[in-house]
């Protein structure tokens, strides 16, 4: 029998391919999250849950009888974090610990945790500093505790859901409705971007084999991409004049070729074989698009 598993912020941009992904894989799963997701291919249990209300976290993982614990719920626009520092850290920090003090007093066998590249990094601003803190804290509760861990640490994601951190459906939402993409920056910034349901994959991969316990993992696509790359990719699949507008002003707190800035825990690169291709993931993106056009 399959463990029964939780994810806090399974009706996010990655949970929602993660929760579909544990079904599929025979796990009885539950959601937690502020709102229901819409979008799920299958059923499944949702608890209402606000991970910063510590006492309803503990009675929800106390009580629930979970083997496993993913946590993928808080902040994840960086943009936004960088001007929003208190409900960052809040969330993404304070958010944590509620969940990892609950997981010890369940006895919870091994708890999830989405990070992100920009932990590696010293760009980020409040964001960053947020997933390296509480990768910090995860560390520290299984030195203390016992509670075993696996860190996801996501790379650059994509897919065809409309969410305000998928970077890639938003410019193509902005090339079909504008006819151009403007970019701060000179295009040269490189990415390896992943499709969210490869990396959904990934992350249950991980639960399954005893070769991840306690370790950093990067989950990240297999090819580097220039961004002037990709918007050339864009206007090629939609077979129109769109406009490329290259604005010199870089974002000060995105990395431009690399995450890695200094040394934090060291971390194995998982990258998904097979996995889709990226110009049918951005063909799936234009058609969402059109089809939420209609709606």
């Amino acid at each position: 029998m399959n463990p029964s598993v939780i994810v806090f912020g399974g009706s996010g941009f990655i949970g929602q391919y993660l929760v579909n992904e544990l079904i599929l894989r025979g796990y009885s799963v539950t959601n937690a999250d502020i709102k229901k997701a819409l979008d799920y291919d299958h059923d499944y249990t949702f608890i209402q849950c606000d991970i910063t209300d510590r006492k309803s976290v503990s009675e929800i993982i106390t009580k629930g009888a979970f083997d496993i614990v993913y946590n993928l719920a808080g902040f994840a626009n960086l943009d936004l974090a960088i001007h929003h520092p208190y409900q960052t850290i809040n969330l993404n920090v304070l958010g944590n610990i509620n969940i990892l003090d609950a997981c010890v007093e369940a006895k919870i066998k091994r708890f999830v945790f989405a990070s992100s590249a920009y932990a590696m990094s010293n760009k980020g601003s409040f964001y960053g500093i947020s997933k390296l803190s509480s990768e910090k804290i995860v560390e520290e509760y299984q030195k203390r505790y016992n509670l075993d861990f696996t860190i996801l640490r996501y790379g650059s994601m994509y897919s065809e859901l409309p969410f305000d951190n998928n970077y890639i459906y938003s410019l193509v939402k902005e090339a079909i409705q504008t006819g151009e993409i403007r970019h701060n920056g000179d295009g040269q910034e490189i990415r390896e971007y992943i499709h969210a349901s490869d990396a959904a994959k990934l992350s249950v991969d991980v639960i399954e084999s005893d070769d991840y316990v306690n370790l950093h993992l990067v989950l990240t696509g297999n090819e580097k991409l220039r961004r002037i790359e990709l918007f050339e990719l864009i206007r090629e699949i939609m077979n129109e004049d769109l406009k490329i507008l290259l604005v010199d002003k870089a974002v000060p707190h995105h990395y431009k070729y690399t995450p890695y800035s200094f040394y934090p825990s060291v971390s194995r690169k998982l990258v998904a074989n097979p996995h889709i291709d990226m110009g049918q993931g951005i063909l799936e993106c234009i058609r969402s698009v059109h089809r939420r056009k209609k709606d």
